[in-house]
């Protein structure tokens, strides 16, 4: 199995097929009739089942950062699959729409839960899976979404959250976390209060989770996506530095949960 540090430069799609032997298709399924279109990539070269990465996108929905970090770690050996939680793979560029989208998202836990479990079904169906050796990673409203599930029980060997809302959860729903967790977060991040970050620390620490939260200096919301800067919201920016720091960690945590693979 190949490891290693991806930039976001490589892996560029020629019909569906990068340089590096990536294959990458649209996956069609359903949550509660709403129909969904998850972005899977994986490495034809390799044989064998492989540990499977679910991928949440941010409040924009399931763009092309999504689905270049999906090719990222296909590239690392892994299969990826960016799931899509607004259905039909609804996006959106303009701020309104995509908080309206995320907070429809957010307010009914049973369907945001659902339709994330449903695309961990999904992925952990695929062929070139071994369905016991499973993480998630999400991006803002994605974080969050990743958190949720480890909150909720799932399967998950590894989560990992890049400048992600923080949901606090209940005791008892932070003891039901089964794999280790890491929080990337940009240490000026003015959209996550400093007192949600204790709330949210003190009841991972009550329930003994095993995990890391890591604040990266003057990094501010959305710090791992190129091109933040663009959407000229006060807040949000990219920081390389924290971006391939954050993901050097992520890899990190992975190989250690992985590391019979």
């Amino acid at each position: 199995m190949r490891i290693g540090l991806a930039t976001l430069m490589v892996g560029c799609v020629m019909s569906g097929t990068t340089l590096a032997a990536v294959k990458t298709e649209t996956i069609s399924y359903e949550h509660e009739g709403v129909k969904l279109k998850g972005f899977l990539a994986y490495d034809d070269a390799i044989k064998g089942k492989r540990p499977g990465v679910l991928i949440v996108h941010e409040w924009w929905g399931l763009n092309d950062y999504a689905r270049k970090r999906a090719e990222m770690l296909a590239e690392m050996g892994y299969v990826a699959m960016a799931v899509d939680m607004y259905g039909e793979g609804k996006t959106t560029e303009h701020p309104k729409e995509a908080a309206q989208m995320s907070g429809e998202g957010r307010k009914n836990l049973d369907t945001w839960l659902g339709r994330a479990q449903s695309g961990l079904k999904v992925l952990q169906s695929q062929p070139q899976v071994d369905s016991s050796k499973i993480a998630a990673i999400g991006y803002c409203f994605g974080g969050s979404t990743a958190l949720q599930l480890a909150q909720h029980g799932a399967p998950l060997a590894a989560v990992v959250s890049f400048h992600g809302a923080l949901p606090i959860p209940t005791l008892e729903e932070a003891k039901s976390i089964k794999g280790k967790v890491l929080v990337c977060h940009g240490a000026d991040d003015s959209f996550i209060p400093a007192e949600k970050i204790a709330q949210f620390r003190s009841v991972y620490d009550m329930a003994k989770v095993p995990y890391t939260f890591t604040a990266y200096p003057g990094a501010e919301h959305s710090f791992t996506v190129p091109g933040a800067d663009a959407k000229m919201l006060k807040g949000m920016k990219y920081d390389e530095k924290a971006d391939r720091a954050s993901w050097k960690a992520m890899s990190d945590l992975f190989k250690q949960v992985f590391a019979d693979s």
